[in-house]
C-alpha cells in the first residue's frame, strides 16, 4: 500500500498529474460552487414558499393584498441569496486560482504573498471603498433598507431595484435607463415600497365657489372610490379632506389625501383625478387648475400624521415648587 500511494505521489509530481490535478480542481470547484448554490437556493425557496402558504397566496405577485411583513420578508430573501450567491461565485473563483497555481509552481504563492504585501500600502486605498461597497451592500438589505423590486430614491438614481451586488446596485429608472450604483456611495435610501404611500390632490375652485358643498363632494367622491371591490384593498384608511390649503384672487386651494399601498398609489390617484374631474363637472365648476403635490422639506415633516397628529404628555411645571413650599409654609402651624 506505501508502494501504490508512493506510486500516485510520484505521478502527480509530473507533469500529467499536475494537469489531472487541475482538472480535479476545477470539477471539484464547480461541484462546491453547485452545491452552495442549491443550498442558498433550497433556503431561499423554503422561506418563499412558507410565506406563500401562511398568507394562502399562489404567486409571488398576491402578496401585495397580503400583510406587509410577509412581503419584506420574500424580498429580502431573495435579495439575500442574489448578495450571498454572488459572494459564493467570488470565493469559489479565488480558492480555485490560488490551488491551481499552487500545483503548477507551489514557490509562485510565496512570491505572491510578499508581492501582495509590498503593493498592500499601494491598493489599501482603493481596498477601502471596495470593503465599503460590500459592507454597505450587506447592511443595506439586512437592515431591510431596500430589496429587489422596491421603488427607491438613491440620490444619483431612482427607479426599480432590479439587482443587488456585492459592490453594485442597479436601479431601472421611469425611462428604462440602468443605473449601476455603487453601494459605499448611497449615502441615504429613499423606500417607496415600505410601509403606506400617501395619495395629495389639491383642487383649485374658482374664489366664489360654495366650498362646503365643494369639499363635501370632494369627500364623499373619495369615500366612495375607498369603498369600491376593486380599489378596496389599494386604500389603507379612510380618506381625508384637510381643507383650504391656500388663498388666492383667483381661486381657492382644497387638499384631499388618502393613505394607500406603496404599489397602488399613482392608479388611485389617477382614479381619484378623473372622478373628482367628472363630480365638479356636475356641479358646474370651472376648475382653474387641478394637480397632484408631493410634500418636501418642513412641510412634508409637519404632514406625515395628516389631520390626526400624535398626542403628547403635559410637561411638568419648572415653577411649581416655590408655589409648594409657599403652600406648605401657610399650612404649617404657627409657633406661639
Amino acid at each position: 500500500m506505501t508502494e501504490f500511494w508512493q506510486g500516485v505521489d510520484a505521478f502527480f509530481k509530473t507533469p500529467l498529474g499536475t494537469l489531472v490535478s487541475i482538472v480535479i480542481i476545477i470539477v471539484g470547484a464547480f461541484a462546491a460552487s453547485w452545491l452552495l448554490h442549491f443550498v442558498i437556493r433550497r433556503v431561499v425557496g423554503q422561506i418563499v414558499s412558507g410565506v406563500k402558504k401562511t398568507q394562502g397566496a399562489e404567486d409571488t405577485q398576491a402578496l401585495n393584498v397580503s400583510p406587509l411583513a410577509a412581503v419584506r420578508l420574500v424580498q429580502r430573501t431573495r435579495t439575500l441569496g442574489t448578495v450571498l450567491g454572488n459572494i459564493v461565485n467570488v470565493t469559489v473563483v479565488v480558492v480555485t486560482i490560488v490551488l491551481i497555481v499552487n500545483e503548477i509552481d507551489p514557490q509562485i504563492i510565496g512570491s505572491l504573498a510578499i508581492l501582495t504585501a509590498a503593493l498592500g500600502a499601494g491598493l489599501g486605498f482603493g481596498a477601502q471603498n471596495i470593503v465599503k461597497d460590500v459592507l454597505n451592500g450587506l447592511f443595506m438589505v439586512m437592515e431591510d433598507q431596500l430589496g429587489v423590486g422596491d421603488v427607491v430614491d438613491l440620490g444619483p438614481a431612482t427607479g426599480v431595484v432590479e439587482r443587488v451586488g456585492i459592490r453594485i446596485t442597479q436601479v431601472r429608472d421611469v425611462n428604462g435607463t440602468l443605473w449601476f450604483v455603487r453601494n459605499g456611495e448611497i449615502l441615504r435610501v429613499g423606500n417607496m415600497s415600505q410601509g403606506w404611500a400617501r395619495v395629495i390632490i389639491d383642487l383649485a375652485v374658482p374664489y366664489d365657489t360654495d366650498i362646503e358643498a365643494v369639499q363635501d363632494t370632494m369627500l364623499s367622491t373619495a369615500t366612495s372610490l375607498a369603498q369600491d371591490p376593486k380599489w378596496r384593498s389599494r386604500i389603507l384608511e379612510r380618506p381625508e379632506l384637510w381643507g383650504i390649503e391656500s388663498i388666492s384672487e383667483e381661486a381657492l386651494v382644497i387638499r384631499l389625501v388618502v393613505k394607500t399601498r406603496p404599489p397602488a398609489k399613482d392608479d388611485v390617484a389617477r382614479e381619484l383625478r378623473a372622478r373628482l374631474k367628472y363630480a365638479t363637472d356636475e356641479m358646474g365648476i370651472q376648475l382653474p387648475t387641478l394637480k397632484s403635490v408631493v410634500l418636501e422639506g418642513f412641510d412634508g415633516a409637519a404632514s406625515v400624521t395628516g389631520a390626526r397628529p400624535p398626542r403628547t404628555k403635559p410637561m411638568k411645571v419648572v415653577n411649581e415648587a416655590p408655589h409648594a413650599v409657599k403652600k406648605a409654609q401657610r399650612k404649617a402651624p404657627q409657633k406661639p
